[in-house]
């Protein structure tokens, strides 16, 4: 008698979402599978990528490109995303995302806000973003498919990841404000972000995006994903958990150095 196949698929926890966002907000860049329209065959090209507010993937295409085609004809779409080191690139963690594409009309408040994260992620961008032929394409995703390395399989919904409450649209309009006056007022608070939050190293950390979830940080080409303790239920508390947590790292790399980093940083008054 045959023996029943093993249920490769794992229960999908608190763990596996978290790694998924993570894998989401902080991906620099993805390959984006697409249905050729002449011929009905999968078709796959790189992109560069962002996120909206609410989480759903960002990409910045030409419509001169092949893959632009195919989205106008078919939007169905799928998206891998996850960044190999070294050694065998099959033991680091991917996302693969099954989407839906639409495109922002230029002109619109959509457009403006998408466009508006995908510079803050990508700024070099910026040379060709205003060209006419370039579009931003919303990946709205269905489902997604998690590997987070051998043995570690999760089937996630929309529900898993993104965020859908009223906060989405409050925090998208103080959102710049809160990224500027961060950025000019406070990096040493980001660095503690970076550096005590992330475990990231480097200097250079400035912050990219806010979200109900958490934060993404940018140096050169370096992405960090830092989250809140708890999730936003109203924009007003992003500066409340910004102080916090900065007052939090910055007491941990007291107790771990023996250093009052108060005496060489100037107090965090966001």
């Amino acid at each position: 008698m045959d023996e029943p196949k093993k249920d490769v698929i794992r229960e999908t926890d608190a763990e596996a979402i978290r790694l998924a966002k993570t894998l989401l907000r902080s991906a620099r860049f993805g390959a984006l599978a697409v249905i050729e329209p002449q011929t009905g065959s999968p078709l796959a090209s790189r992109v560069g990528v962002a996120t909206d507010i609410d989480g759903a993937p960002l990409i910045l295409v030409s419509m001169l490109s092949a893959h632009t085609g195919a989205l106008l004809a078919d939007p169905r779409c799928s998206l891998l995303l996850g960044e190999p080191g070294k050694g065998d690139p099959l033991a680091y963690p991917r996302l693969t995302l099954v989407c839906r594409a639409a495109r922002f009309e230029r002109g619109s408040s959509e457009h403006a806000r998408a466009e508006r994260r995908y510079l803050n992620r990508n700024p070099k961008a910026k040379l060709y973003a205003g060209l006419g032929d370039f579009s931003i394409f919303r990946l709205e995703p269905q489902r997604a498919s998690l590997n987070g390395g051998f043995g570690k399989a999760n089937q996630l919904d929309q529900s898993d990841l993104l965020t859908n409450a009223p906060i989405v649209e409050e925090l998208a309009a103080s959102e710049q404000s809160a990224i500027d006056h961060m950025n000019a007022d406070h990096l040493d608070a980001i660095a503690v972000y970076a550096q005590h939050f992330a475990k990231a190293s480097g200097n250079g950390w400035s912050v990219a995006g806010f979200d109900a979830d958490g934060m993404d940080l940018v140096s050169g080409d370096g992405v960090c994903r830092v989250f809140f303790p708890q999730p936003l239920e109203a924009a007003r508390e992003l500066r409340h958990v910004l102080v916090d947590m900065a007052k939090a790292g910055r007491a941990a790399v007291d107790a771990g150095t023996g250093l009052n980093y108060a005496e060489s940083k100037a107090t965090l008054e966001i």
